[in-house]
C-alpha cells in the first residue's frame, strides 16, 4: 500500500483522465452512535433530536417507515410515530465518532473531502491503472465498519453527483458502483426528488410541467427550463444527464488559535486568572467566528515563576460560541494549576478548526444564539474588541 501513494503522487492528472470518485455516508450516524451506546435501543423506533419543541435531528429506519425524517418538529414526528423512543443526543460522543472515520480514510485515501460530520469523498482517480478501485473501496467500508461498528454506505461513479445518489440508493449498509457510461442509464427511472437540491417545493414545481423522473427531466427541452430557472435550469438539465464537474476538495486540518498572556508581575488571584481566561478565550472565539470555522479541540496552558510550563487539552463537540468554549476553558484550569501557587503565563489554544456547519442546530435553538453573537461580533467590530466582554466567575 505504501507503493501506491508514490505511484498516485507520480501521476499526471491530465484533463481528459477519467474521474472515479467514492461517497462515503455513514448510515443514520446519530442514530447508530446512540445504539453503540444503547444497546438496548436496537431494532427500535428511535428519534434523536430536541423535546417537544425541538425537531428531528435523526431517526432510524423503524421511524422512518412512519413518515418521520430529519428537520421535521418533534410534534409532527410524535403525532406519526407515537412509540418512539426519544434521545437528546450525545454531541461530543459524534464528533469523537467522525474523528475515528475521518482518521481512517485519511491513513488510506490519497486525495479526500470531509463534506460533513457523516459524509467524506474520496477522488480516486488513475487507481484504475495499477489496483481496482472498486474493490479497494470495499475493503476501507470494512475498515471502518471492523473499527468503529458503525454502519456506512458507499457509492462509486464518475462523479460527484452520481456517486451521492448511488450511496442514497445502496442504503442501507450497502454500496453502489455506477461504471463510466451508464450515469444516464442509472439516472433515469429515479423520481425527480433524488436529485441533490431538488427540494418539496421544486420538485412540486416540475411535476406541474409533468416530469416525474430524473429521465423525463434530462428530456425536457433545456430552452425551456433556462426560461423558468434561468441558470439553475442549465444545472438541473445537466444533473439529469449525469454531467457535474464538482472537484473533491482536499480535508486538511487548519492551524490552531492562540493566545496567551505572560504577567508583569506573578499572580495568585483565581478571579483574575478566569477574567483573564475569559477574556483570552472571547478574543479568539471571535477570530474563529470571523474566520467561519468550528472548533474541534481547546487548551489551556500555564506557567509558574520557575518556568515550569504545563497544558492540558479536550476535544469538544465543534463549536464557535463563547460560553461553551469559556466552559471547557475553565474545566481545563482547575484540573492544571496548583491551587494557590502564582503564575507568571497563562494561554489558550483552539484547534481541530473545520469549516463544517455547527451540528448542534438541531438539538436546540442555535439560530438565535447564532444571531446574538453575530450582534456582538458586529459591536466589537466597529468599537474594539473588549467593549462588550463577560464576567470571570469561579
Amino acid at each position: 500500500m505504501a507503493n501506491f501513494f508514490s505511484i498516485f503522487e507520480q501521476m499526471t492528472m491530465a484533463e481528459h483522465q477519467q474521474k472515479l470518485i467514492a461517497h462515503f455516508d455513514l448510515d443514520a450516524f446519530f442514530v447508530s452512535v446512540e445504539r453503540l451506546n444503547d444497546p438496548s435501543l436496537i431494532g427500535k423506533p428511535l428519534i434523536v433530536g430536541g423535546r417537544e419543541r425541538g425537531v428531528v435531528a435523526a431517526c432510524s429506519y423503524e421511524t422512518r417507515k412512519y413518515g418521520v425524517h430529519s428537520a421535521m418538529p418533534m410534534k409532527t414526528a410524535m403525532k406519526l410515530c407515537p412509540q418512539a423512543i426519544v434521545v437528546g443526543g450525545s454531541r461530543g460522543e459524534y464528533s469523537k465518532f467522525s474523528r475515528w472515520v475521518t482518521d481512517i480514510i485519511a491513513a488510506k485515501a490519497p486525495l479526500f473531502e470531509r463534506a460533513s460530520i457523516d459524509e467524506f469523498y474520496l477522488d480516486l482517480t488513475g487507481m484504475q491503472k495499477y489496483f481496482q478501485p472498486f474493490q479497494w473501496v470495499i475493503d476501507l467500508r470494512q475498515e471502518i465498519i471492523d473499527k468503529t461498528k458503525l454502519p456506512i454506505s458507499f457509492g462509486l461513479a464518475s462523479n460527484k453527483l452520481v456517486a451521492k445518489i448511488a450511496t442514497d440508493e445502496a442504503k442501507p449498509n450497502g454500496y453502489l458502483h455506477i461504471p463510466f457510461g451508464r450515469e444516464k442509464e442509472f439516472l433515469a427511472p429515479l423520481a425527480i426528488n433524488k436529485i441533490p437540491g431538488v427540494g418539496t417545493h421544486l420538485c412540486s414545481s416540475l411535476q406541474e410541467l409533468g416530469i416525474e423522473t430524473i429521465k423525463d427531466l434530462s428530456e425536457y427541452p433545456i430552452s425551456k427550463l433556462e426560461k423558468l430557472f434561468g441558470k439553475y435550469g442549465t444545472d438541473l438539465h445537466n444533473k439529469a444527464n449525469g454531467i457535474h464537474h464538482g472537484q473533491v476538495v482536499p480535508y486538511h486540518e487548519s492551524k490552531s488559535i492562540s493566545t496567551e498572556s505572560t504577567f508583569e508581575e506573578n499572580k495568585t488571584d483565581i478571579n483574575f486568572f478566569m477574567r483573564e481566561l475569559v477574556r483570552m478565550v472571547e478574543k479568539i472565539a471571535h477570530e474563529l467566528r470571523r474566520q467561519n470555522k468550528t472548533a474541534g479541540c481547546i487548551a489551556v496552558k500555564i506557567r509558574y515563576p520557575d518556568f515550569e510550563t504545563t497544558s492540558r487539552q479536550t476535544s469538544i463537540p465543534f463549536t464557535c460560541y463563547d460560553d461553551e468554549l469559556i466552559a471547557n476553558a475553565k474545566e481545563l484550569f482547575h484540573k492544571l494549576y496548583r491551587k494557590g501557587e502564582p503564575l507568571r503565563l497563562l494561554g489558550t489554544r483552539l484547534s481541530e478548526l473545520t469549516d463544517e456547519a455547527i451540528q448542534t442546530n438541531l438539538f436546540e435553538n442555535v439560530e438565535k444564539k447564532t444571531g446574538i453573537y453575530k450582534a456582538i461580533d458586529d459591536v466589537k467590530d466597529r468599537f474594539g474588541k473588549y467593549v462588550i466582554t463577560k464576567a470571570g466567575g469561579l
